[in-house]
C-alpha cells in the first residue's frame, strides 16, 4: 500500500535495491529512484533525495492518480524488481534492474532499466528525471541529442548519463525531463538510463537506440544472469526464500571487478532519527567480508571466496603491515571523511557523511577473521597458496607484536582504544590457526613463537576477561560491561558454546541487552551522542549461539522475531528502533544477510 504522510521522505524499508554488482540503486514503493551510485557502489551519487528531498535528484515513473497503491516482488531468484500499481483506471507492472551481460568478467553496461508494461485498462504515469550529480552539489545541463531523436544527455563534472525512452520527453529549464504518459493493457514504455563519463558522451550518442526487442531481450538475459547465479546454492537442505533472497542481496553488495563486498548500498542513513551516528557504509569492511564469504561458501558459492582472497592480498601489497580494516571496492585505501554540509539528512539527520575516519583505525580482530578464512578455504580441501601463505606468516608476525597493545575493538569506538575481549580472542584465533595451516601444510614457520604467544593470550583472557562474580565474559579488561560481540567467541573455539561461562554469558547478554526482543550491540558509554538502535546481526548471533547449545525453542523465538524486522522484500538494516517499529541505519546491511543466514544454518544443523 502507497502511503503518503507530511514528511516527503519513505521509511527506509520502503525501498528496494537493485544492483548489477557494479552500480547500485535504491527505488521506493512509488516507482521513485532515490539514490544511485554508478558506475560504482561507493561514488558519488546521481539521484539522492534520500539524503536531501529538495537537493538530491530523482527518477521517478508514478502514477498520476493519488489514490494508487502499489505492491511489488522481486522476479523469484533476481535482483529485478517487480512493482504493480493498481488505480481506478487499471493496472500496470514496472520492472527496474541493471542490465547484466552473460560474461561476468566482461565490460559492464551500467544500464539501469525501467520498463512499463499495462495490465488491464489504461494507467497515466508521471515520469521524471531529475539527475544530481555529486550528492545534490551540481545540477547537469540536459539537452536533447538530436531533435526527435529521444536520446538524452546530462553532464556535469566528470559524470554523464545518456537517457533514451520509447517515447519523447520534455526537457525542462535545461535540467530535467518529464512526460505523461499512457500505457494500456499488453503495451511496454522502455526508460534506459546509461552511466558514461562526458568525454565519451559525444561518440556514445552516436551509436543507434536500442529498440525495445533489444531492451526485453536483456530483461530475459539479466533474470537469467540471476537465476543462474542462485541456482549455484548446494546445500543438504533447500535454503528457505529469506536465506536466498539475502545471499543474492550480499552477491549485489559485491563489486564484480575486483571480489571486494561493500557492507551497505548507502551512506548516513541514520542510528538515531535526527541524530548524528550516520556513517558512510559503502566500503569493503574486511570482517564484514570474511562473514560474508564465509556464509556464501557455506551455501555453495565458493567463486566469491576466493576472488575476495585475491583482493585483500592486493590492496595490502601483501603486507599485513599495509594491511587496512576496510577499503574503496577498487582496492583505494584513503577513505578520507568528509561531511556534506549542504545536505540535511536522511528527515533531518546530519551530518552527512561520506568516507569514513575508522579506515586508520586499529582493529586486531581482523586477524583472526583473515586465518579463519584461510583454514576454512584450506578444510574445503582448497590449496593454499604459497604467496598467500606469505602474507599471512606477515599477520601473525604482526599479531606476536600488537596483540599486548589496546585496539578499537569491532564497533570502532571513536575513545581512546582499550583491551576489548573479542579483539583479544581474535588475535588467538589467529595464531591458532596459523599454527594448524602451517602444520596441514608443512610449511616452514616460527610455529614454537606462534604457540608461545597464543597460550599467553588464553591465559591472560581468562584471567582478566572474565568477571570473576559473575563467571562471565566481559566487553574488556577491568569492565563490568557486557557486549553481543562476545556472542562469536565459540565460533572460533576459543570456548566451547556449552562451556558454563559461555552459558552464563548468553544469559547475562539476554538479560541486559535485549531491547523489545533484540539486542543492543553494548550499553557502555562510547562518547558519541544520541542513542541507536538494536543492532540486528547480534540477535541473529544470539540465534546461533542458542541453536549449538541446543536450546532451539528460544532460538526459533528469537530468530522469528528477528526475521519480522524485514521488509516486505525481505531487504535487512542494520537497526531497529523498537519503540517506533522502523528501520534504522544504513540499507540494505550486508552483515544482518550474513547472520541471518548463518543463524538459519545453525537452526537446521548444517554449519
Amino acid at each position: 500500500m502507497n502511503k503518503r504522510t507530511d514528511n516527503p521522505y519513505p521509511p527506509i524499508a520502503d525501498y528496494a535495491m537493485i544492483s548489477d554488482c557494479h552500480c547500485v540503486a535504491l527505488v521506493s514503493r512509488s516507482g521513485s529512484v532515490d539514490w544511485c551510485c554508478m558506475p560504482r557502489i561507493d561514488d558519488d551519487s546521481l539521484f539522492g533525495r534520500l539524503l536531501d528531498w529538495n537537493k538530491g535528484g530523482f527518477c521517478a515513473v508514478t502514477p498520476t492518480d493519488e489514490g494508487f497503491t502499489s505492491t511489488r516482488r522481486y522476479i523469484p531468484c533476481t535482483m529485478v524488481l517487480e512493482t504493480r500499481f493498481k488505480t481506478g483506471q487499471g493496472e500496470a507492472l514496472l520492472h527496474d534492474f541493471f542490465a547484466m551481460d552473460a560474461d561476468p568478467l566482461g565490460d559492464p553496461r551500467y544500464d539501469h532499466v525501467r520498463i512499463v508494461e499495462g495490465l488491464s485498462g489504461e494507467v497515466e504515469l508521471s515520469v521524471d528525471v531529475c539527475p544530481r550529480f555529486d550528492y545534490g552539489e551540481i545540477v547537469p545541463r540536459m539537452r536533447e541529442h538530436k531533435n526527435g531523436s529521444r536520446i538524452y544527455t546530462a553532464i556535469g563534472s566528470n559524470k554523464g548519463l545518456i537517457i533514451h525512452c520509447d517515447l519523447p520527453l520534455e526537457v525542462v529549464e535545461h535540467r530535467d525531463l518529464h512526460a505523461t504518459i499512457r500505457v494500456a493493457a499488453g503495451e511496454r514504455v522502455r526508460l534506459v538510463l546509461q552511466f558514461e563519463v562526458p568525454e565519451l558522451i559525444a561518440c556514445a550518442t552516436e551509436r543507434e537506440m536500442r529498440d525495445g526487442k533489444e531492451i526485453d531481450a536483456e530483461f530475459e538475459r539479466t533474470c537469467k544472469w540471476w537465476t543462474d547465479w542462485s541456482g549455484g546454492c548446494s546445500v543438504s537442505i533447500e535454503p528457505d526464500e529469506q536465506t536466498l533472497r539475502s545471499a543474492i542481496t550480499l552477491k549485489a553488495l559485491t563489486f564484480e571487478r575486483t571480489g571486494a563486498i561493500a557492507a551497505a548500498a548507502t551512506t548516513s542513513l541514520p542510528e538515531t532519527m535526527g541524530g548524528c551516528r550516520n556513517w558512510d557504509y559503502r566500503f569493503s569492511w574486511v570482517r564484514d567480508s570474511v562473514f560474508t564469504v564465509r556464509a556464501l561458501h557455506d551455501l555453495g558459492f565458493e567463486r566469491e571466496a576466493d576472488r575476495f582472497h585475491r583482493f585483500i592480498e592486493c590492496s595490502s601489497a601483501g603486507s599485513a603491515d599495509e594491511l587496512q580494516i576496510m577499503y574503496g571496492v577498487d582496492g583505494k585505501r584513503r577513505l578520507t571523511e568528509i561531511e556534506l554540509d549542504w545536505l540535511e539528512g536522511y528527515r533531518g539527520s546530519r551530518p552527512v557523511r561520506i568516507g569514513n575516519g575508522a579506515a586508520k583505525q586499529g582493529q586486531f580482530d581482523i586477524y583472526g577473521d583473515l586465518l579463519e578464512m584461510a583454514w576454512e578455504w584450506h578444510e574445503a580441501g582448497n590449496p593454499t597458496d604459497p604467496d598467500y601463505w606469505d602474507f599471512l606468516a606477515s599477520v601473525l608476525h604482526t599479531v606476536c607484536k600488537q596483540w599486548p597493545e589496546p585496539d578499537h575493538g569491532i564497533w570502532e569506538m571513536r575513545s581512546e582504544p582499550a583491551h576489548f575481549v573479542h579483539s583479544k580472542v581474535m588475535c588467538w584465533a589467529a595464531l591458532n590457526r596459523g599454527i594448524m595451516l602451517a602444520q596441514s601444510n608443512g610449511f616452514e614457520a616460527p610455529v614454537d613463537i606462534w604457540a608461545k604467544n597464543r597460550d599467553m593470550l588464553r591465559q591472560e583472557i581468562e584471567e582478566k576477561g572474565v568477571d570473576p562474580e559473575r563467571g562471565i565474559f566481559v566487553q574488556a579488561y577491568g569492565s563490568r560491561e557486557l557486549d553481543a560481540v562476545l556472542l562469536l567467541l565459540p565460533h572460533v573455539e576459543f570456548v566451547a558454546y556449552d562451556d558454563p561461562r559461555m552459558l552464563r554469558t548468553v544469559d547475562a547478554i539476554c538479560g541486559e541487552l535485549e531491547e523489545g526482543g533484540l539486542l543492543l550491540r553494548y550499553k557502555a558509554n562510547d562518547n558519541l551522542p544520541g542513542k541507536e538502535g538494536a543492532f540486528l546481526p547480534c540477535t541473529f548471533w544470539l540465534v546461533r549461539c542458542l541453536a549449538k547449545q541446543g536450546r532451539h525453542e528460544l532460538a526459533w523465538k528469537y530468530y522469528d522475531h528477528a526475521l519480522s524486522c524485514a521488509n516486505d522484500l525481505g531487504l535487512f538494516s542494520e537497526e531497529y528502533d523498537v519503540e517506533h517499529d522502523e528501520m534504522l541505519g544504513n540499507f540494505p546491511q550486508g552483515l544482518t544477510h550474513v547472520s541471518q543466514i548463518t543463524a538459519w544454518l545453525a537452526l537446521n544443523d548444517i554449519d
